[in-house]
């Protein structure tokens, strides 16, 4: 008793203490979080100052600050509020937190010295692998060029051809060869140059290439320097492609090849002067063979089309046509594919024939006409409209879809539809046929598309002469805008995108009664426009200012009638803009980003408006009953735009609403919007935010498209449960919870969400499981799932009695990161009841709790100490496990997993696992290893202790073993 007593007093001294001391506890937090504040901005300082790209962060580092950043910007925020609106009586419980607080800061604060540094060597790699098609013929020159690359005698080779021949095809086969040549080269980089030559550009590719970097001032000579004391150091094969200009290798900084040093360079240029320019030992490229063509013809149109009676003399004819070029062939057999009418064949024979007729062999003719082919076959004038479109870019430049589609909507290349989704709809459609047809290619980015130089050259030639004609200057590294005499009258549109031009002549007014279209995109150092710029554009139908240094814009441009598109995202500099109310055309106006604190004067007067993007960060709210006018539109995006019922109100009215993005700050307006969702069916797209964070609010509040989900809810610091209810569409397909601290069971929220496939949880401190039995149901259409910095979660599944059908079964990418409390990830009822039979990914990452993966309830697994458990994962690609330093066991000590599809394997930082239980897909009693990775950055010790289930598989995998180093 006398123990319980002092138990109680000691609880209530320290209460007491605490209710005391409050004041001063909440100062000393703050003090300390100053200085961890003031710590973290250095570091971050320091960082900035490493301008090598030979470095990498340490992963010490990168969690250190990601700690620092939580307790700073989200944590402290919290206590802050609850010190606000604490009682006097409740301050000592506050004054717990405080304390503990205090002690983490503290902590936080010590892990941050890092005296060995905050960085290390990057891995050092030989190079990038590249794309590639399948090269046809052409033998003897790959073998050429390859024994001039090992022979001693000659350091550059110039691989010589016109364009289309299939120079770029060669090369970048050889480059992916190289990469296997390890002894003989320690980098191999290649390098697209393009026309016109821009040194800076040049300097900076090969830098960023070799994995360094050169600063951005300095001359051109101090930056040669730099870059001739990178390469010095490093014995390397250099490719450059599609070289047009003569230069010295000195001027860029290139150490001249010698049998010394043993370094090697390549380029292709269509210009046998700029390889004798640079004495290159020169390989010309030849036509393909008839019967490499005729082969690589079927190729792209398909084989069935020999089962067409009597098309076997004309397809040949045809591919006589094609002249070797392969480019030409694949061109032209892609516009025929599915053509089986013989008549329509021997129609485009004759059609192709025209074409060539009196043409100079060798000469650039010879593969544009023959492209030109291709371009006039296309099946109606809108879409070769859109194919010159993509023209106005720079070369090599990877378009997005989703943005040139809707600029193909702006000028009305794409015909109206019922609805933009519609639009959006059939411009994907023309994509997809030029791909099909071979005059776009899908680019590395996911969603982009981009133009094959001779292709884009071509739709220039045609578009710079007659009606309809393009100024095309993108990417050039211009630092003045083109002279008035080059703007003719009969111009139609001019892009100059993506150059360095910093200034309009005030009295500069180009004198161009036609043009519809004017792109200054990416001009960032341009600041003003001349009243007078536009005052001879009467026409102009489409501007783009996006992501220059614009800070207002002319009056001049009210007096635009015909203008429907004003792109001038990006514009952080832009503070004032004109009144707006005569651009009675205006369908879209785009302010993603701009500087703008006030919304436009007249845009209510903007009746044919369809498109308002009024994302700028420091916006304040629109006036009441500006939205309502705009009674068009089909796309609004804003941040924090709705805080009262009213607004609420208008946008829920916009009857041909159809994309909606907005913030709301308090969370009964978001929930009284859903109601109103619910009951009015629209917009049929939206991506819901509440309490959008002021740091961040950029990177928060990024701009989706159709290719995302169409329907997504970001919940952020909202209090939710007891009084506080939380209100969800029924069709919600993506959902993200963010630093929601006040509930405990978010599961009751999700019960109707039976279309949900995305769902992440991120900073929630009282989350304690992720699956009840309330939520069962939703979680078999879901298929992602992201846990992060969830510190009091125990359960990623909890059910009140046995599990027995199953849960996650469409489940296909899980991450866990940071769940410190989580000591198991799957109970090992859920794969027995054929769970998670779609999955590929697992990715867990600083669980410091956690002991198991796959593992037993307690209350089970003393019974299945005996029992042999095989555990099928028969999508599993990629298992990723990272400072989990508790993990004892994959799966439990007698079960295997069974996973056939698996091809990456990472284990980091996971010392006490003894065990891997993966049963490997087999063949022939061998593992079947389809380009397997394996990373194990544990000591090279562990992988030799540590046993696997099939003794083979380990000395399988050690040619794919990549140890930390």
């Amino acid at each position: 008793m006398g123990s319980i007593i002092g138990s109680v007093l000691e609880s209530v001294g320290e209460y007491v203490d605490r209710h005391q001391n409050f004041k001063d506890d909440v100062d000393d937090l703050r003090k300390r979080v100053a200085d961890l504040k003031r710590r973290r901005n250095d570091k971050e300082a320091e960082l900035l100052t490493v301008d090598d790209l030979g470095k990498q962060v340490k992963e010490e580092v990168q969690g250190w600050l990601e700690d620092a950043r939580k307790v700073i910007e989200i944590e402290m925020l919290d206590i802050e509020e609850q010190v606000q609106n604490v009682s006097y009586l409740s301050r000592g419980n506050l004054g717990r937190r405080v304390r503990q607080k205090i002690q983490d800061v503290r902590e936080i604060y010590n892990r941050g010295s890092f005296p060995e540094g905050l960085v290390i060597e990057r891995p050092p790699t030989i190079g990038i692998t590249l794309p590639i098609e399948n090269i046809v013929g052409e033998v003897d020159v790959k073998e050429k060029i390859w024994e001039y690359l090992i022979s001693h005698e000659v350091g550059i080779i110039g691989v010589c051809g016109i364009g289309g021949v299939g120079k770029t095809t060669i090369m970048k086969h050889i480059h992916n060869e190289l990469l296997n040549e390890a002894a003989r080269f320690k980098k191999v980089v290649w390098v697209t140059v393009s026309h016109p030559l821009i040194v800076f550009r040049l300097q900076r590719d090969i830098a960023s290439a070799m994995n360094k970097s050169l600063p951005d001032y300095g001359d051109e000579l101090n930056r040669a320097s730099r870059l001739m004391e990178v390469m010095k150091t490093v014995k390397y094969a250099l490719i450059l492609d599609d070289v047009w200009d003569k230069f010295t290798l000195h001027r860029v900084g290139i150490p001249e090849p010698t049998m010394e040093n043993g370094c090697k360079i390549v380029i292709t240029s269509r210009s046998i002067d700029v390889c004798n320019y640079l004495r290159c030992q020169i390989v010309k490229v030849p036509p393909l063979s008839e019967q490499e063509s005729l082969n690589l013809f079927l190729d792209k149109v398909g084989q069935d089309v020999l089962q067409i009676p009597n098309l076997e003399k004309i397809l040949k004819l045809m591919v006589v046509e094609c002249a070797g070029l392969p480019l030409a062939i694949v061109v032209i057999a892609g516009s025929m594919r599915g053509v089986i009418d013989i008549r329509e064949w021997r129609s485009a024979l004759r059609e192709l024939r025209h074409c060539v007729v009196d043409m100079e062999k060798d000469s650039e003719d010879e593969i544009f006409k023959r492209l030109k082919f291709s371009y006039d076959r296309l099946p109606s004038s809108s879409i070769q409209k859109c194919f010159s479109y993509c023209s106005l870019y720079p070369e090599d430049w990877e378009i997005r879809r989703e943005d040139l589609i809707e600029n193909w909507i702006c000028e009305g290349i794409v015909e109206k539809l019922g609805s933009r989704r519609e639009m959006h709809d059939r411009g994907h459609d023309i994509l997809n046929r030029l791909e099909n047809n071979c005059l776009l290619e899908k680019a590395n980015r996911q969603a982009c598309v981009k133009m094959h130089d001779v292709l884009r050259d071509m739709a220039l030639r045609i578009k710079s002469t007659g009606p309809g004609r393009f100024m095309v200057k993108g990417g050039m590294g211009l630092t003045k805008i083109p002279d008035e005499d080059e703007w003719s009258e009969d111009l139609d549109k001019v892009s100059l995108m993506e150059n360095e031009i910093s200034y309009i002549p005030v009295n500069m007014s180009p004198k161009c009664l036609l043009l519809s279209n004017l792109i200054l995109e990416g001009n960032e150092g341009l600041r003003q426009i001349s009243e007078c710029f536009f005052a001879n554009m009467p026409l102009l139908k489409f501007l783009d200012l996006s992501k220059t240094g614009i800070e207002a814009l002319p009056n001049s441009i009210c007096g635009l009638k015909n203008l429907t598109a004003l792109i001038l995202c990006g514009c952080r500099s832009l503070e004032r803009m004109p009144c707006l109310s005569k651009l009675k055309a205006l369908k879209k106006l785009d302010l993603d980003g701009a500087g703008l604190r006030v919304a436009p004067e007249g845009i209510e007067m903007l009746e044919n408006l369809e498109y308002l993007d009024l994302s700028c960060p420091n916006l304040g709210e629109l006036p009441v009953g500006i939205i309502s006018k705009l009674f068009r539109l089909q796309y609004l995006r804003k941040q924090k735009i709705f805080s009262t019922e009213v607004r609420v109100e208008e946008v829920a009215r916009l009857k041909m609403l159809e994309y909606f993005e907005g913030g709301f700050d308090l969370l009964k307006d978001f929930n009284s919007f859903v109601s109103k969702l619910k009951h009015f069916g629209r917009p049929s797209h939206y991506w819901l935010k509440t309490a959008v964070p002021e740091e961040d609010t950029e990177g928060y509040f990024w701009k989706f498209t159709n290719n995302d989900a169409l329907k997504r809810v970001t919940l952020f610091k909202c209090k939710m449960g007891g009084e506080d209810e939380l209100v969800l569409p029924n069709d919600l397909q993506d959902l993200r919870i963010e630093c929601c601290n006040t509930v405990h069971d978010i599961t009751i929220f999700l019960k109707n969400l039976t279309q949900l496939q995305t769902y992440a949880l991120d900073g929630c401190q009282e989350i304690e499981c992720v699956v009840s039995s309330s939520s069962l149901i939703v979680m078999n259409n879901l298929e992602e799932l992201s846990l992060w910095s969830l510190c009091s979660l125990r359960d990623l599944v909890k059910v009140e009695k046995t599990i027995s059908s199953p849960i996650f079964s469409n489940l296909k990418e899980l991450n866990v990161v940071a769940c410190s409390k989580l000591n198991k990830l799957f109970p090992c009822e859920l794969l027995q009841c054929q769970g998670l039979q779609n999955l590929k990914e697992i990715h867990v990452e600083d669980c410091l709790g956690m002991e198991e993966i796959i593992g037993w309830e307690e209350e089970e697994e003393g019974n299945q100490t005996t029992t042999t458990a095989i555990f099928t994962l028969p999508k599993l690609r990629s298992l990723y496990l990272d400072c989990l330093p508790e993990l004892k066991k994959i799966c439990p000590e007698r079960g295997v997993i069974d996973c056939d599809s698996l091809n990456s394997i990472c284990i980091k930082n996971c010392p006490k696992v003894k065990r891997i239980p993966l049963c490997l897909g087999r063949e022939n009693g061998q593992p079947t290893l389809p380009a397997i990775k394996v990373e194990i950055y544990n000591p090279k010790e562990w992988w030799e202790s540590v046993e696997w289930e099939n003794p083979n598989d380990k000395n399988v995998l050690l040619p794919f073993l990549q140890y930390d180093r």
